[in-house]
């Protein structure tokens, strides 16, 4: 788990101090124990240089959320092909143990179902520490690898799960060679990769939970080739929005959460705009999104079935027919918010007041 770790600490009192206050912890006592899985997330969350871009942190209220709509149980493969520091892992565990685990098989099942990948060494090292401190018995489930290094053709049957749920880097690229491992979706963006692996894993059946940039929304090229197969393979059902400051300080980026389950074509699609607090411009380091400001979503969207669903002044929904004559452009902006009208460009210009004359000095003698 260490190896490439070299992580050390300047003063030899502090480390001293951690030592000490480490071993007055009695890990037998399941009420000192369990709150180190809590403070070890909290550290995380507080490790802002723990990742550029947003790599190895997403926020905690949007991993739980997603858990949520899931709605893993015991027994269900749940793989994360870029887990991070473990975010949706402890997410989903949490959410089991709240739930479904009543017995020790339970717990047995759900630990025995858990699959994760990670590229990079500290988060990597960070995600086996976080599945320790949750009490996960064997975590080496938890690979050191790259998901995307592996040819696409050569994940078979035996690799399919029934749950993914993942943040894929976005905005990377992959080394050379890593795109002929895709030969149907060549690229070297990393998000695109992804998302591409995830289709193929699912089982019939199966149903996922992504983080994309809203690049991956309105790209051409292989993005559309790879949206026209998501929506052949899998029934793109919600795709919630989420305001530029979700992700900050790492990125200020706009992204999407697209849930979508395997096995039959997409027909409509709900988009979801979340919207930052009233009284709140936007998310900050100091004003995070919290679970409960997703509550509004979780209101609307209609139970595991997802009956039932309105049209709202945050709630839309589009045909399939009508993204296929967008050339699968899923970038469609909320129909009930009228955009600022600043009138025809044109019309502006001519409005405009002409350059005024300059006054000449006069000079007197």
């Amino acid at each position: 788990m260490f190896e490439d770790a070299y992580n050390y600490m300047k003063s030899g009192q502090l480390i001293r101090q951690v030592v000490n206050k480490i071993n007055g912890v009695d890990f037998n006592d399941l009420a000192e124990r369990q709150h180190f899985g809590d403070i070890y997330e909290q550290i995380l969350n507080d490790l802002q240089s723990a990742g550029n871009a947003g790599e190895y942190y997403t926020p905690r209220a949007v991993t739980a959320f997603m858990a949520d709509r899931i709605d893993p149980h015991p027994g269900e493969i749940l793989f994360d092909p870029a887990c991070g520091t473990g975010g949706f892992l402890t997410c989903s565990i949490r959410h089991m143990r709240e739930r479904y685990v009543k017995r020790p098989e339970h717990e047995k099942a759900m630990q025995a179902a858990l699959r994760a990948v990670e590229k990079k060494q500290l988060p990597h090292m960070l995600c086996v520490t976080n599945m320790l401190l949750h009490g996960i018995e064997d975590p080496s489930f938890v690979r050191h690898d790259n998901t995307l290094a592996r040819p696409y053709i050569s994940y078979t049957q035996s690799d399919r799960v029934d749950i993914v749920l993942t943040n894929p880097p976005f905005g990377g690229r992959e080394e050379d060679g890593i795109e002929n491992n895709f030969p149907t979706f060549r690229t070297k963006e990393t998000a695109d990769l992804f998302l591409a692996l995830i289709v193929r894993l699912l089982k019939p059946g199966g149903r996922a939970a992504v983080v994309l940039p809203d690049g991956s929304l309105f790209g051409e090229g292989v993005k559309t080739r790879l949206k026209e197969h998501l929506m052949e393979e899998c029934n793109l059902h919600t795709i919630v929005r989420l305001p530029n400051s979700v992700f900050k300080p790492y990125a200020s980026i706009g992204t999407n959460l697209l849930f979508f389950e395997k096995g039959e074509p997409t027909k409509d699609i709900w988009f979801y705009e979340h919207r930052v607090p009233e009284g709140q411009k936007a998310y900050s380091m100091t004003k995070p999104i919290r679970f409960e400001h997703l509550q509004g979503c979780i209101d609307w969207w209609g139970g595991k079935t997802r009956s039932g669903r309105e049209e709202t002044p945050q709630a839309w929904k589009v045909t399939a027919e009508e993204v296929k004559a967008r050339g699968y452009n899923l970038d469609i902006k909320n129909p009930h918010t009228v955009a600022d009208d600043h009138g025809d460009p044109e019309t502006l210009l001519a409005d405009l007041p002409g350059p005024r004359p300059r006054r000449r000095a006069c000079a007197t003698s």
